[in-house]
């Protein structure tokens, strides 16, 4: 086994996110996808060289640089975050100390035109993956302004800065929520933009200026649409961390609606191999889907965190369904499996073994969850009367 792909695989079983078995499944296939020169049916052979990673201290950009490292043995990664609330340096703390001669960190905004040229002025990158966005849709509604700057006029900076400094690729990392809501079948790439929140929309008009460059210019873009991730480290205002945080603060997790509404969900893990493949192999000017094909209700996730940590429904507070609320999101991804991938963890065994790691690091998500974020939270969970 390579070292750096033991490096990532001893982590993950150290996390408790692989089993000895896995990790032998896990390394197999992971070899193979990192591999970019030896199957000449691929539609491209791509290799990464300088990346820069924005939204590097978020949820899935810290996994992504994470996963880039170990398995990409000669690639630099330049990390080019904000460090707004969800961004948060701890989710990559060790990060330089292990990759000391491969990683920067560098904090600053995508939608600054200046800052983002002087970048790539100074540093050699010919690869950008963007997973700087606001993304929360409970925020959006509260306030959409964020949104369409960071999401919209962020994206088409990196759009603008990819073709003045002739980039050779760009992955912009997008959401199945752009969409829309469909009640039975999934959507393909294929399908109509409607979404239905800020958030969504703001995606949705990021997604369409990367194509316009595409078609006008050329700009080498590449869109992923991800559904629902989950994993260590991401910002307890989601589901899966909310819920699982709340439970072992002794609170009650507040539920929207009859809990009814369903959702594809992807481990982290298996989303960053999934755009790495498309990195190195897929198609500019194309969209691809990634689902983890396990399509879930809130409330049969709240049941399971619910048993994990020994607890009955009495837990649950059930509370007015929020504005605007897609009811069913499903993703066909037919179109990336093509390229080699499929989704490796068991949904099961990957969710308790993520609800044990936010049992397990408390360290990380209490100082999140400040007076701030209590602010939040009051504001909008408060105002919804118990149902």
């Amino acid at each position: 086994m390579p070292d750096a792909l033991k490096v990532l695989v001893d982590n993950l079983l150290a996390q408790h996110l692989l089993t000895q078995d896995e990790a032998g499944v896990f390394f197999q296939v992971s070899a193979h996808e990192t591999n970019t020169n030896t199957d000449a049916a691929q539609p491209i052979s791509y290799t990464p060289k300088n990346v820069l990673v924005t939204g590097g201290a978020g949820f899935i950009g810290s996994h992504f640089i994470r996963f880039m490292l170990a398995t990409h043995p000669k690639v630099m990664i330049i990390n080019f975050d904000k460090l707004t609330y969800a961004g948060n340096l701890d989710n990559i703390r060790d990060v330089a100390a292990q990759y000391p001669d491969r990683y920067t960190f560098i904090q600053g905004d995508i939608a600054d035109a200046p800052t983002v040229g002087k970048l790539l002025a100074t540093y050699p990158v010919d690869t950008i993956v963007n997973f700087a966005a606001e993304t929360h849709v409970d925020r959006s509604i509260l306030d959409a302004g964020d949104f369409m700057r960071t999401d919209v006029l962020g994206t088409r900076v990196l759009l603008e800065a990819v073709r003045t400094h002739k980039v050779a690729r760009m992955v912009q990392v997008s959401t199945d929520e752009v969409y829309g809501s469909i009640p039975e079948d999934a959507f393909t790439e294929s399908s109509p933009l409607a979404p239905n929140s800020p958030y969504a929309a703001s995606k949705a008009g990021g997604d369409l200026l990367a194509r316009a460059y595409h078609m006008t210019y050329k700009v080498p873009v590449v869109i992923t649409r991800c559904s629902n991730n989950y994993g260590p480290f991401q910002h307890p205002e989601k589901l899966i961390p909310l819920f699982t945080t709340n439970l072992l603060e002794g609170k009650k997790a507040p539920l929207y609606g009859d809990g009814l509404h369903v959702r594809d969900w992807l481990f982290v893990g298996d989303h960053c191999r999934a755009l790495n493949v498309i990195l190195t192999r897929g198609v500019t000017g194309e969209v691809y889907n990634i689902g983890g094909g396990e399509q879930k209700t809130n409330l049969e996730i709240t049941e399971h965190i619910l048993t994990t940590l020994h607890l009955d429904v009495s837990r649950i507070m059930q509370v007015q369904d929020r504005e605007g609320h897609d009811r069913r999101y499903a993703i066909d991804c037919t179109k990336l499996r093509g390229l080699g991938w499929m989704p490796l963890y068991r949904f099961a065994d990957a969710l308790t073994k993520t609800i044990h790691w936010y049992a397990d690091n408390m360290w990380w998500w209490k100082k999140i969850k400040n007076p701030a974020f209590q602010a939040y939270y009051a504001q909008q969970y408060d105002k919804r009367s118990p149902i």
